[in-house]
């Protein structure tokens, strides 16, 4: 799979407002056939950051979300509320959903 973190800096008055502003974007994606998990956490230390982490089947499926128009109309929607540009980490993982963290187990899914 394509894994990618995205970090988002949003102007203060855009902040409480992001989700709403970011939904039909985020819904068209993860509607994308090749969409494994589109999902975004605002910052516990900075309310102004969120972080995007998205998750595509492979390189075909990634290729497809940034030609997609959805991906364009964002392009053109989402930056007056940024801050800055975002920050991106973009890497191919050789699995295909979440791994268990064994080093936190619960007694409960044992």
């Amino acid at each position: 799979m394509i894994f990618i973190a995205v970090k988002f800096r949003v102007l203060p008055e855009s902040a409480d407002r992001w989700p709403e502003i970011a939904r039909d974007f985020t819904e068209a994606t993860r509607s994308e056939e090749g969409c494994l998990w589109f999902d975004w956490s605002r910052g516990v230390e900075d309310p102004n950051e969120y972080v995007l982490l998205e998750a595509f089947r492979d390189e075909d499926a990634g290729a497809a979300h940034v030609q997609s128009e959805h991906f364009k109309t964002a392009q053109q929607t989402l930056p007056p509320h940024l801050a800055e540009t975002p920050r991106v980490i973009n890497t191919p993982v050789q699995q295909d959903d979440w791994s268990l963290l064994g080093e936190m187990a619960v007694d409960s899914e044992s």
